[in-house]
């Protein structure tokens, strides 16, 4: 019992306590909300839905891996948005600009993303443990860094060319292409979905098997614990911080080997901040994580029937903010619900609380 209220009930407690809210916000706006979460769920039958679903989770789950390697320090990695956003241009340029055996052409675009990422989120790594910048601040600057330099590297007398009313990177050729899985007039579920459920498995051994996961669970807990225990504090949090912008360098990797194979400026923004919120949805846990992915895939692409319905599609981004909100609030009313069990059941043991 004690697992399943501190584990699976306060996120059930949450999803229904948001579904009430956007109820309430649904019958304040004068629409069905029954009718409304049936047209959400009949969506989800309807063309290519399901699988945008499935590639949305993917690229959800690794932003908010990202995250959470940041949050089992205690470092807000605010900067996933920039860093994946100067990996996707970085290793579109480099991926359109050599040529090289398939396979081998992929892995190169891939581990460029990685090294990118990796190398924007060592800027306030640096910053922090030199200098002790606070890691919000410095990663929500450099996220208005990366636009202005993704920017600049598309332009067309840079590395950019001009196509219609676009600008974007020079086309990958199809050797670096990640084939996907074709399901007919369902669309084609992109290959390197799997990555991120690598990436997934990765991560729950990392923190869960290894010497390294836990020194860096015990240095977000206590690092003058961790220090007195032989752990160097510093070079944890710039070992995490690499580790975090080195998976947000992937976020776009799906997308641009699987279906765009260049970088433009239609590419999807605000990825990196839903990581935040799903990492905080997941509880850090791999599986957590992968349940809020799913969920906020579901909330956006089956979110787009609602105007068939004279619903106002706000009501998504209502019902995600919800969820989140509840989230943090349930699990500490569970949290605090259990301590006062466990302090009774201790004073019953010591005689010092009636046993009725």
């Amino acid at each position: 019992m004690g697992i399943l209220r501190g584990k699976l009930l306060p996120p059930v407690l949450a999803i229904l306590f948001s579904a009430l809210l956007c109820g309430i916000a649904l019958v304040v706006s004068g629409a069905n909300p029954l009718r409304a979460f049936g047209v959400m769920l009949s969506q989800v039958g309807e063309g290519t839905t399901a699988v945008d679903i499935v590639n949305s989770t993917g690229t959800y789950y690794i932003a908010a891996l990202a995250v959470a390697i940041g949050f089992q320090m205690n470092l807000f990695n605010i900067g996933v948005e920039g860093q994946y956003r100067v990996a996707a241009v970085v290793a579109a340029v480099v991926g359109g600009s050599i040529a090289l055996p398939p396979g081998l052409h992929a892995l190169v675009i891939i581990l460029t993303a990685a090294v990118a990422g990796a190398l924007w989120a060592a800027i306030p790594a640096v910053l922090k443990v030199t200098r002790g910048v606070n890691e919000v601040i410095s990663t929500i600057m450099m996220n208005g860094l990366a636009l202005g330099l993704a920017a600049y590297l598309i332009g067309a007398d840079v590395f950019g060319e001009l196509r219609g009313n676009n600008i974007r990177t020079p086309e990958i050729p199809e050797s670096g292409w990640v084939p996907g899985i074709p399901l007919g007039s369902s669309g084609t579920v992109f290959g390197l979905v799997f990555l991120a459920a690598l990436l997934g498995i990765g991560y729950w051994v990392m923190m869960n098997r290894t010497r390294f996961g836990f020194e860096l669970r015990a240095s977000g807990e206590s690092s003058t614990a961790a220090a007195a225990g032989g752990v160097n504090a510093k070079k944890m949090v710039l070992i995490a911080m690499l580790l975090s912008g080195g998976i947000a360098g992937l976020v776009s990797m799906p997308e641009i080997l699987g279906r765009d194979h260049t970088y433009n400026l239609n590419f999807p923004a605000g990825i990196g901040f839903s990581g935040i919120a799903i990492a905080l949805l997941g509880r850090n846990h791999p599986g957590g994580i992968a349940f809020g992915a799913l969920l906020w895939a579901f909330l956006d692409k089956s979110g787009l029937a609602l105007d068939n319905v004279g619903v106002p599609r706000e009501i998504v981004t209502i019902m995600q903010g919800a969820i989140v909100l509840s989230v943090v609030v349930a699990y500490e009313v569970v949290r605090r619900f259990e301590l006062a069990a466990q302090q009774r059941q201790v004073g019953r043991q010591l005689g010092t609380v009636d046993a009725a």
